[in-house]
């Protein structure tokens, strides 16, 4: 007989792997697969380009089109730095609530899902359930992406996603889509003194920097305060900044990285092609006074908002099994707009409060969580 764990025994496990972005996750993804093989689930493995990484998905029912995807990451934040009271890689209930990295963003909800297999096999589905895990999320939800479009391709077309990202059990219809930069501009060093035959790469970065005030300003200006969004427009912000060699000497390089979280109703392809036509502006203005001079743009992720949907399934399910009739649409980023660019009616709800992620001490009450398990039960009922 295999292994039946409680939700709270299968978070513990997935919790006890420290699967922080920059490491692999593949210890994680072959426990769950083996998991799934023991209850004769076929796992559906697809690994990055190093082959240190993989996505996993799997589809439990019927082979027809018409079901649900349930969504998480595998991945979480690091801890280092942080000054946690108690092993962040081992769950530990204390006052009514689960500690652990990832309780809350987001193994609980992979862990409720994925315990709650034996459930949907003995359910006797009529419409199929498939587990979706990805890597690399919190660095960009750049991992999703190749296992969405496996979904489509090789398995039933199902017709909603959940993201189980945390939401306190409500129905999150639209989130802020994020776009990033990392700007590295090459000056020419020269005595201070003469600073006119030099290029300063600080003061061109500075420069580049200001333009993102003032596209703040101006999105703050032009802002519409019926959105439900907070803030109600899109962002622009420098979180790093680093360059130059002395006070007296014209730097020769500077880079600093930006983001900007975009309202889902604007193009990031548009702030994108800005940004890049002041660069080009910049840059050729260096290069009238040095020609060896020269700012680099690398995009460091792209991640589509998610769009409020009229009449949407997803939605609509998960209010069936919430009660939640509230609106509710979140600032942080997902990999819900990828599933919804790709032709799935989606929603996000998870147990948990998105303020306790990435926090020294996260966790996720056990109220929540159990909200959230009886939440996977009445969707395998749904289904069957």
């Amino acid at each position: 007989m295999p292994k039946q764990y409680t939700p709270l025994e299968m978070m513990a496990k997935l919790i006890s792997f420290p699967t922080v972005s920059s490491e692999t996750n593949l210890p994680l993804v072959e426990f769950v697969a083996d998991y799934l093989k023991s209850w004769g689930v076929e796992p559906h493995l697809i690994y990055n380009d190093e082959g240190n990484k993989a996505n996993l998905y799997a589809h439990i029912g019927p082979m027809i089109e018409g079901g649900v995807i349930l969504s998480g990451h595998t991945d979480v934040v690091p801890v280092v730095g942080q000054n946690w009271d108690t092993d962040p890689w081992t769950v530990v209930e204390k006052d009514g609530k689960y500690f652990g990295r990832g309780t809350c963003d987001m193994k609980g909800f992979d862990a409720i899902a994925l315990a709650a297999v034996p459930d949907m096999l003995s359910a006797d589905l009529k419409h199929p359930i498939q587990i979706a895990l990805s890597y690399d999320e919190e660095i960009g939800c750049e991992g999703v992406i190749p296992m969405i479009a496996e979904l489509a391709d090789k398995m039933p077309k199902a017709a909603m996603a959940i993201i189980g990202e945390p939401s306190m059990m409500k129905a999150v219809t639209g989130h802020k889509g994020g776009v990033g930069f990392l700007t590295e501009v090459k000056g020419f060093e020269v005595h201070s003194s003469l600073v006119h035959t030099g290029v300063s790469a600080v003061m061109i970065a500075a420069h580049l920097v200001e333009w993102h005030n003032q596209q703040m300003e101006q999105a703050m200006k032009n802002a519409d305060p019926a959105c439900a969004f907070e803030p109600p427009f899109t962002t622009y912000h420098v979180g790093i900044i680093n360059g130059g060699t002395a006070g007296n000497i014209t730097a020769k390089d500077c880079w600093f990285v930006s983001d900007y979280r975009v309202l889902p109703t604007e193009d990031p392809d548009e702030i994108r092609a800005r940004y890049r036509a002041k660069v080009a502006e910049v840059e050729a203005k260096m290069r009238r006074t040095r020609p060896e001079t020269s700012i680099t743009l690398t995009s460091r992720f792209g991640v589509p908002g998610l769009k409020p949907e009229d009449n949407g399934p997803a939605e609509a399910l998960v209010r069936r099994l919430t009660g939640d009739n509230s609106d509710n649409v979140v600032s942080y980023g997902t990999e819900a707009g990828h599933f919804q660019n790709a032709g799935f009616s989606t929603v996000i709800c998870g147990p948990g409060n998105i303020e306790q992620a990435h926090q020294p001490n996260e966790y996720v009450t056990v109220a929540q969580f159990e909200t959230a398990v009886t939440f996977m039960q009445n969707l395998i009922k749904q289904q069957s």
